[in-house]
């Protein structure tokens, strides 16, 4: 086998299916037969790596020097270029593996990516980190996964997701979709395609009624959540807003790496 096939990992009756080739994905979650994540054009998790959103005309800087990213979606650059490449299997056992990604061109920096998928029977766990043996360079790091409105199977019917939270602010949002740097101490109601503050950590639930409860929790302070499709829902943590390069990125050095963490619980309703 190589080590770009896909693989599944197994723990009880919860099946999360990776795919190292189409850039470090989860393709599947299936919990009682129950498939979790969207299928089709736009479906599974992917990370977002080395930025999360979108960067502003695709430009940030990094001390005086001006870099360009590719503008895939006009007028911006969005996600990372992560998603884009083939990783490579480091390990795998059961339940757990660790995948790496060399990141090349366009991102100008040596560094190397390596993401952990962890399943429990009633848990999945991805660790992420970016790290560097040269130079320095500002990074993010996230997760974008498209959890289904609705459920089929035995856990099928009924009425959709929707997202319960509690943030302690939204990034005001302008008309080109990115935070205007202002802070809405009262959250507007949805539908989002918004960034939100959570300084606690992430702690999100998405709610099948009398179904399903999936929470997504993380350490990091920032989410965004978008759920303007009827057939999806998004809840994505992230160690920054959309166009932190610019306004509040991470720095990676050869002594510190960037670390992100998030989990998803389910339980029966």
């Amino acid at each position: 086998m190589s080590t770009q096939d896909d693989f599944t990992l197994t723990a009880g009756d919860a099946e999360a299916t990776v795919s190292p080739r189409n850039g470090g994905r989860i393709t599947s979650l299936r919990v009682g037969g129950v498939e979790l994540l969207r299928q089709g054009e736009r479906y599974g998790c992917f990370p977002m790596a080395p930025w999360c959103g979108r960067i502003r005309d695709g430009r940030f800087r990094d001390g005086g020097t001006l870099h360009r990213m590719p503008l895939n979606a006009p007028p911006h650059a969005i996600h990372g270029t992560a998603r884009d490449h083939a990783w490579r299997t480091a390990r795998r056992e059961q339940d757990e593996a660790v995948i790496t990604l060399d990141l090349t061109d366009p991102w100008p920096y040596p560094s190397r990516l390596t993401q952990v998928v962890a399943l429990t029977e009633e848990s999945l766990t991805l660790t992420l980190a970016i790290e560097t043996y040269e130079s320095s360079f500002p990074a993010q790091l996230g997760w974008h996964p498209w959890f289904n409105r609705t459920l089929e199977g035995p856990l099928g019917g009924g009425e959709g997701a929707r997202i319960e939270f509690e943030p302690a602010w939204q990034e005001e949002r302008g008309e080109d979709h990115l935070p205007t740097g202002n802070r809405l101490e009262k959250p507007l109601p949805g539908p989002w395609d918004d960034c939100f503050g959570m300084p606690r950590g992430v702690d999100v639930a998405v709610v099948w009624p009398e179904r399903l409860e999936l929470r997504v929790t993380s350490p990091e302070k920032w989410v965004v959540v978008y759920d303007e499709q009827d057939a999806a829902v998004c809840v994505e943590p992230q160690t920054g807003p959309p166009n932190g390069l610019n306004t509040a990125s991470r720095l990676v050095t050869p002594l510190e790496p960037l670390e992100a963490t998030t989990t998803w619980r389910w339980r029966a309703l």
